[in-house]
């Protein structure tokens, strides 16, 4: 199809999902939005030719290829849900979120049944390179609709990799994910441990940028640590956290055992429960809670 004859859908245009939206728009592609509790991105993607769908039986009966852009499983799941009495035969519905590959199998079996296709495509990198449609994608989804998604995941992603068939992208974004976590879980607990030492955080900079252990997540991770930039990796811990427990669920499912996994979960899970859940309660901040942990100001 062309970009005209497809007719794209998204649902969660929130931190990520904005900026996504925004380049399949721009780039050609007939757009229906839905707002949810923040009316802002919406209003902002009609203004540069968007139309805004009042439900999502609506959405779903205005397009051929759906994004959903969501917190996890149970979000998606009802996603799907209220959007099923609208879907025609032939339409396809991408998952973008972090989700359980267990229900995401579910769900396209589900759809299967009424003639829609599924694909999974998580995505990495930060809302600043989802604006600027930089963003990395790894797909899961069987050749044919892979084919079909590609040309318009390429407005928002850069970089574009099908891990497999369906299921596998969603794996692969756990894969991800338990290493950045890790990262970030690694750098919390490095950094109480200089100031515990007594190396400022600046001379624990200078040795670690630029060196073998440099890369862009430790970069926007120590835009808080460094400069105060509360913003500097808006991911939010309460999705870190539930980010880990679907690894921790993959690897059970898998008899992988996980002592780093479960490690990493409990950092998390302390920073969740003292405090940390917040919808401003960033990635960088668990360096906060480990600090405070060890009883420093």
């Amino acid at each position: 199809m062309t970009r005209t004859e497809e007719k794209t859908g998204f649902v969660g245009v929130g931190l990520m999902g904005h900026g996504m939206a925004k380049n399949i728009v721009e780039k050609g592609y007939p757009l229906t939005v839905i707002a949810h509790r923040n009316r802002a991105p919406v209003e902002d993607l009609v203004s540069r030719g968007a139309t805004e769908a009042k439900s999502m039986q609506e959405l779903a009966s205005a397009c051929s290829v759906i994004f959903l852009c969501l917190t996890g499983s149970p979000q998606v799941a009802e996603a799907v849900a209220a959007l099923k009495p609208g879907l025609a035969k032939g339409s396809v519905i991408v998952d973008c979120s972090t989700s359980d590959p267990t229900v995401t199998e579910r769900l396209a079996a589900e759809l299967a049944e009424i003639g829609v296709a599924f694909a999974d495509a998580p995505l990495s990198r930060t809302p600043k390179e989802a604006w600027e449609g930089t963003l990395d994608c790894m797909v899961g989804a069987d050749e044919a609709t892979f084919a079909r998604v590609e040309p318009v995941i390429a407005t928002w992603a850069a970089k574009i990799v099908r891990v497999g068939g369906l299921g596998d992208g969603h794996r692969m974004k756990l894969l991800n994910n338990f290493i950045s976590l890790g990262y970030a879980a690694i750098y919390s607990e490095a950094l109480a441990m200089s100031k515990k030492v007594g190396i400022p955080i600046a001379e624990f900079d200078k040795v670690i940028r630029g060196g073998r252990m440099d890369c862009g997540f430790y970069q926007t991770f120590m835009g808080y640590a460094l400069e105060g930039n509360r913003e500097s990796h808006k991911f939010t811990l309460i999705n870190a956290y539930k980010d880990i427990r679907y690894v921790e669920s993959m690897a059970n499912a898998a008899t992988v055992a996980t002592p780093m996994a479960s490690a990493i979960k409990n950092s998390f899970a302390t920073a969740v429960n003292t405090g940390g859940d917040g919808p401003e309660d960033y990635l960088p901040h668990l360096a906060d809670f480990v600090a405070r942990a060890n009883g420093i100001g």
